[in-house]
C-alpha cells in the first residue's frame, strides 16, 4: 500500500521561555529556560492572514469598548463602597477583568488554543502582559506572516501570469 504525504515545510514555532530574573544590581538570579511549550503557525495556511487581520480588528474594538465603559463609569455618581473600593472603582476593576478575558480570547483565536496561557507559563495576567503579547506578535510572528504573504503572492503571480506566447487574443 502506498502512502501519500503532503509537504509541511513552513511551520514556524515560537518557543516559550521562563523570564530571566535579575536583582537590583543587574546580577542574574534565575536564567531564562525553555518551558517545553511553543506556539505553532503554519505560514502557508491560507486562512492565517485573515485570522491575523480579524484579531487586530477585534483587539481595536475591545479597546474602544473598555474606553466607553470607563467613560460611562466616570459619569456615574461615586459612592463609598462597603469594602476597600468605591462603587466606581469596583465597576472599573470588573470592567478591566472582562476586558482581559476578552483580550485573552481574541489572542487565543490567533495564537492557538491556550496560547496566552502558554506565554504566561503559570503566571497571572498583569497590567503589562498585553503589551508583552503585542510585542511578541509584532516582532516575532507578524514579520514571518508578511514575508510568507509576499512569497505566496509572487508564486501566484508567476504561476498564473499571462505570458506573451500564452496570449490568445493576439
Amino acid at each position: 500500500m502506498d502512502t501519500i504525504k503532503l509537504k509541511n515545510e513552513n511551520i514556524y514555532r515560537v518557543f516559550v521561555y521562563t523570564p530571566e530574573i535579575k536583582d537590583d544590581n543587574g546580577k542574574v538570579l534565575f536564567e531564562s529556560k525553555p518551558t517545553g511549550e511553543y506556539l505553532e503557525f503554519d505560514l502557508e495556511d491560507i486562512e492565517l492572514p485573515f485570522i491575523y487581520q480579524d484579531m487586530i480588528e477585534k483587539l481595536k474594538e475591545n479597546h474602544k469598548k473598555i474606553k466607553n465603559k470607563f467613560l460611562i463609569i466616570e459619569k456615574q455618581q461615586d459612592h463609598k463602597g462597603k469594602k476597600l473600593m468605591s462603587s466606581n472603582e469596583e465597576a472599573k476593576v470588573k470592567a478591566l477583568n472582562e476586558f482581559y478575558k476578552e483580550q485573552t480570547k481574541i489572542y487565543n483565536m490567533f495564537l492557538g488554543e491556550n496560547g496566552v496561557q502558554k506565554l504566561l507559563n503559570g503566571r497571572k495576567m498583569r497590567w503589562t502582559t498585553l503589551n508583552e503579547i503585542d510585542e511578541i506578535i509584532e516582532k516575532q510572528i507578524a514579520p514571518k506572516i508578511d514575508i510568507t504573504l509576499d512569497d505566496i503572492t509572487k508564486k501566484i503571480k508567476s504561476k498564473y501570469s499571462v505570458k506573451k506566447e500564452d496570449n490568445v487574443l493576439e
